[in-house]
């Protein structure tokens, strides 16, 4: 059985449900700590000047876990979000088949920023048709940290076989996988270029998963087909 993991991010990228479309498991880390610096709170779409950054702003303090941190919606964020996403996207071939679903998940109520970005990016992995179980770390019970959580979880599903991400590298020793009976395997998705609007200002690539889904639907044997491609051409 094949498991990954990841914090749960804000409208990710296309490589982040790649992960999800090869796991049986896919486990959002939401009980590990919030980072500025990650993308648990912002995300990019592009626009006919290029890219633009969609920032959350968060009532967070250090140290705090991301399943712990609010989203200040007092401010008016989600508002904002939309109108930026829909005058961006309004004439997008699929706009109109994922925006008015989108608002209406945005425009929940949540406790956390964790549990807003779970439901927006499980009910996009569901319409890409992906079988996989999600679930959250937090359910599961386990104190450890770093490699040895990822090992704990894998475990603890009964998996055999982990995907990583690369930047995990840096702190994971294939050895220690597979003294657990654990396959460690790094993800093979490289980013693809699609139909984007604004062709003036180039392809840009890694924008939001909304990017791609606004353009090309939720077609995604064409990810597949993209990713096969380039690994081919790269050998």
């Amino acid at each position: 059985m094949v498991v990954s993991i990841h914090q749960p991010d804000y409208i990710s990228y296309l490589g982040y449900f790649y992960k999800i479309s090869k796991s049986d498991v896919f486990v959002f880390l939401d009980d590990c700590q919030f980072s500025n610096d990650n993308m648990h709170h912002w995300n990019r779409i592009k626009t006919p000047q290029g890219e633009c950054r969609l920032k959350i702003p968060v009532e967070q303090h250090l140290g705090d876990l991301i399943k712990d941190v609010r989203t200040r919606d007092e401010l008016g964020w989600k508002e904002k979000h939309l109108k930026t996403i829909e005058m961006n996207y309004s004439r997008a071939k699929y706009f109109g088949d994922f925006f008015p679903a989108f608002r209406e998940l945005l425009s929940a109520h949540y406790d956390s920023l964790a549990s807003m970005n779970t439901a927006i990016n499980t009910e996009i992995a569901h319409r890409f048709g992906f079988t996989a179980k999600m679930l959250n770390s937090s359910e599961l019970g386990l104190d450890t940290v770093r490699e040895q959580r990822v090992i704990d979880i894998v475990k603890l599903l009964g998996g055999d076989t982990y995907i990583s991400g690369h930047g995990a590298k840096a702190y994971q020793v294939d050895e220690h996988f597979e003294q657990n009976g654990i396959k460690l395997v790094y993800t093979d998705y490289t980013p693809i270029e699609y139909t984007q609007q604004w062709k003036k200002a180039g392809f840009l690539p890694c924008m939001s998963v909304l990017d791609y889904i606004f353009n090309c639907g939720f077609d995604w044997d064409c990810v597949e087909r993209a990713v096969e491609e380039k690994k081919k051409a790269a050998d």
